[in-house]
Order: structure tokens, then sequence, then C-alpha cells
């Protein structure tokens, strides 16, 4: 089903010309028009939107106008809105319609409900839509569905599946920003003529004067740093930055859910989402599992070669990674994979002295502004989403290879979670000025595998391990350092009952 756009409540008939081709000639018109596709097991949802139209602005008491720094509330603009359902994007809605421009919304479909209609009881994005409907119904402004299904799928899912193939962790979010929500959302309207495209992101975009267009718009971060959503939205393209508003930037959460309490808006009290966009409530593993499958490998001990467990398949784990190792002794952390042999490397002294991190390698390196910056040497960086930051430097590499320009980073204090596949942010003060994809660590900067884990996990035949060694729990006081560091050197010939007796005490 390719790119499609509807009006809620109507039929194909109501559809703008110049949108008409986006809709698929085979799919029947009744499936188009809003209504609910399949039964919703929450009544109350049904009766706020039936009584949406009741709810006015008249509920709002105290001004506005502090609110609408980032709107531009001094033009009169014609904006397309995307609206998610939850409140971020409503209150951003609701402050555009208030500082007088005409907004039209609209809501992105990406679910893949036909492959997982065995995952839940009910349609995952009919509340979402439901409520979308209620919040544009308060104050009249019309909602149209995007359906972007196939886009997703070619342009984020096909790309996420081949990462975790290659043993590489990609980030969803900023290819839903980048290809999709800034991407062809904005393809599929570009016949319409907005002026901009609003959503309810955390982040702050300075525009220049009318008189000064040649000049880049800037991508700065939201006063709320802990929401901040700038990492997000680091590997956007210029001409996709100078289309936008964000007019929560300068707004932080707690005020954001009193400015929906405010206006009542019918999603005052929901929940803010969690994961990834387009799986809603099935566990990530289970869409892997879904589109990968499984198949069993084993977990070695980095420090030892220890034989401690088997996992179903190495993409379903990420360097850094705590949870779900189910290991007694712990915390364990997966600290390397062995994708050719399917191997999982755990340890427990990630975050020992010896084992830091301050250097890798980015690629595929976008700049905000369009050009790099003119100084490398003093910037800050983000390895993920939070508020927290690196100073650090670049150094920056040209492959004639066709790999295109590389950054080496020089982070100023340890980080143990630095993981292939995901983004780096990079940052002049407060401006956001472009990002990279994290690549391979070098040989000499991962974390240090020992010849024998590294002979073991090359055994074609694995059953010869037999069963798993007895974990004990680890000793508080440092145990020596007798095993050995990296996978250049070779294994000082001791034996899992020896490692153990050395490095490990009280029972489990």
């Amino acid at each position: 089903m390719g790119t499609m756009l509807l009006r809620v409540g109507l039929s194909v008939q109501c559809l703008r010309p110049s949108l008409a081709q986006f809709l698929p000639k085979q799919t029947p018109i009744t499936k188009l028009s809003y209504r609910p596709l399949c039964i919703s097991s929450s009544s109350s949802i049904s009766t706020l939107v039936s009584n949406s139209s009741k709810h006015s602005t008249s509920t709002f008491n105290g001004s506005l106008e502090p609110y609408l720094s980032c709107c531009m509330p001094h033009k009169r603009l014609k904006l397309a809105v995307l609206l998610s359902g939850g409140v971020d994007s409503s209150v951003a809605l609701r402050l555009l319609h208030a500082a007088g421009h005409h907004c039209t919304a609209f809501y992105l479909k990406i679910w893949f409900q036909e492959d997982f209609e065995n995952f839940w009881s009910e349609c995952p994005w009919e509340e979402d839509l439901k409520y979308a409907k209620a919040v544009c119904d308060q104050v009249d402004v019309p909602l149209e569905v995007v359906h972007l299904t196939d886009e997703y799928w070619n342009n984020v899912v096909s790309y996420i599946i081949k990462e975790y193939r290659c043993g590489r962790t990609p980030n969803p979010d900023v290819l839903c920003n980048t290809r999709i929500k800034f991407g062809a959302f904005m393809d599929a309207v570009s016949s319409m003529e907005f002026d901009y495209v609003a959503s309810g992101h955390y982040a702050n975009i300075i525009h220049s004067s009318s008189d000064e267009k040649d000049k880049p718009s800037v991508l700065e971060l939201s006063k709320d740093m802990v929401k901040d959503q700038t990492y997000f939205l680091s590997h956007l393209l210029q001409a996709q930055i100078k289309r936008l508003i964000f007019p929560l930037g300068r707004i932080p959460k707690d005020e954001v859910r009193e400015l929906a309490k405010r206006f009542d808006l019918p999603n005052k009290d929901r929940k803010d989402s969690q994961g990834i966009c387009f799986l809603g409530k099935i566990k990530f593993s289970e869409f892997v599992a879904r589109q990968i499958g499984e198949m069993e490998g084993i977990i070695l001990e980095a420090e030892t070669g220890d034989f401690l467990g088997k996992h179903k398949g190495f993409w379903f784990y990420t360097i850094g990674q705590r949870q779900g190792l189910r290991l007694p002794g712990g915390p364990w952390y997966v600290v390397e994979k062995d994708v050719k042999n399917n191997v999982v490397f755990v340890s427990r002294n990630y975050f020992s002295f010896d084992k830091r991190r301050r250097l890798f390698r980015v690629g595929s390196m976008r700049w905000l502004g369009g050009l790099p910056p003119e100084n490398f040497s003093h910037l800050r960086c983000k390895v993920r989403h939070g508020p927290g930051f690196y100073d650090c430097s670049l150094t920056m590499e040209h492959h004639d290879d066709g790999r295109g320009d590389v950054a080496v980073v020089h982070l100023s204090k340890d980080d143990q979670g630095i993981a292939a596949g995901q983004f780096a942010a990079f940052y002049q003060g407060q401006t956001c000025i472009g990002s990279g994809v994290i690549l391979e660590s070098w040989d000499d900067q991962g974390f240090p595998v020992c010849a024998r884990a590294l002979e073991i996990a090359r055994m074609e035949d694995k059953s010869k391990l037999g069963k798993p060694v007895k974990i004990y729990f680890k000793p508080e006081t440092p145990s020596s350092d007798s095993d050995c560091k990296d996978s250049s050197k070779v294994d000082r010939g001791l034996t899992s009952s020896q490692v153990s007796a050395m490095n490990r005490s009280v029972s489990c």
C-alpha cells in the first residue's frame, strides 16, 4: 500500500485532487474512511470523541502569550501539524491555533496490524486516532490521515533488520524523523503549499529573518534538558529544518502538562508513549524474532572463556546491555558480540578502570548547516538520548573508497555504552550542528576478550562444551588480575575451575 491521505470522517470524494494519486485503486473505499477498524474495549474514548465538540477555549484561564514564543505569533501561517494523539503534539496544536495560524492536523498511520494481529486484542492505533480527532474537534481543526506503512517499512524497518543482522544497533527514532515524519510526509503534502510543518518535539528552531533567507536555520536545545529531542533530530537536512516549527521548544514538560489541563484536552491525563513508534504494545524482541528468527548460540565470559549459558541470537543483544541476560551472580553486561559465530561475550567488569573507552569513529556525517564547523576542538557530544553531554574533539579522516568522511571522536570522559549503529550528535554551545553513525570499534578500543574465549567462540561443535559452569557471586574486593587482557595475548592455561577459584567466592 503506497502513501495515502484522507480526511477523517469523509469519503474518498473529499480528498484533495492533488493527493488522490496516493490512493491505491485496489483498496476498498470503506476501509479508508475514519471508522473503528476493530472493536475498542475503551468505551470512555468513544464517549470522549462524541462529546469533544462541547469543549472550547473558554475553559482556559490566563494569558497564553508567554508560551507562544516558538509559534511565530505575529504572522498568519498555513501549517501542517503532526498529531499523534499524545499530550505533547496536542498542546503544540492548541498553541499554534491560539497564535492565529490556519492549522490542518495530520495523523501518520504506519502500523503493521496485518502482520501482528495475534499480538493484541484491539487496534493499536485506533485509540491514538480517536484522541487526535477529539483534540481537533475542540477547535474545529481538520484532521487527515496519511498512510505511510510502505514508506516506513522500506526506509526504516528494513534498515533496522539489516543492521541487526550485522550485529549493529540502529536508532529507529532518528531514522523515523529523517525519512518519514519530515521526509515522506513532507513529500506527501508538498503540493498543499504549507508554510511550515509543526510537531510536538522538544527542540527549538531559530529561523533567519525574511531579509536573510540565505542564512541557515539553527536547531537549538530545548529548555527541558531531560525531554530534549535534538539527538533524534540531529541527522536532518537543512532543507528539512527550514520548514519546521516546534512550539514546545521553550516550555518545560511539567508546564506542557499544565497547559493540557488548562486547555481541558481530552488526553490531558494520558501517559507518554514509550518504545518504538510503529510497535506500540509489541516488545521489540518479539518484532525482531518475527523478522529475523531465532538461532541458538552461547554466552561466554569475556575474561575467562567460561561457558555461562545459551541465547536465541546475537541480534537480541546490544553492547552495554544489562537486562535480559538472566545470569546469576551479576550484574552482567554484554561487552562484545561475535556475529559470524553467533556468540555473546559478557562481563561483570564492564566499568573497571582498564576497560574505559574515550575514542570511537563516526561515519555518514551530516552537518545541519550544510558545512562542517570551522573548529573541531571544542565541541560537545551526545551518544544517546538524554540530558548527558561529553566535551569532545573531532579529527576528520577522508576516505577515497566510497565511505566519505569519517570522524574520530575523542571524549573527555569514559563511556562504556558506545554501540555501533547508534548516532553520535555534536553541539556547539546550545546549537546542535550535526551527527553521524557510530562505526565498529577499532581492534584496540573494544572490550578485551581473552584468547581462550575467542577460541571457544570459533569451535564448530559447541555441544562439546557440556553444561554451563556454575556462577558464583563476585567478591566485593578486587581479584588479582591474572586472566588475559586482550585478544592478542595467549591464554595462560588456567582451567575454568582455577579461574573460578581465583575470581569467585560465595556460592549463589
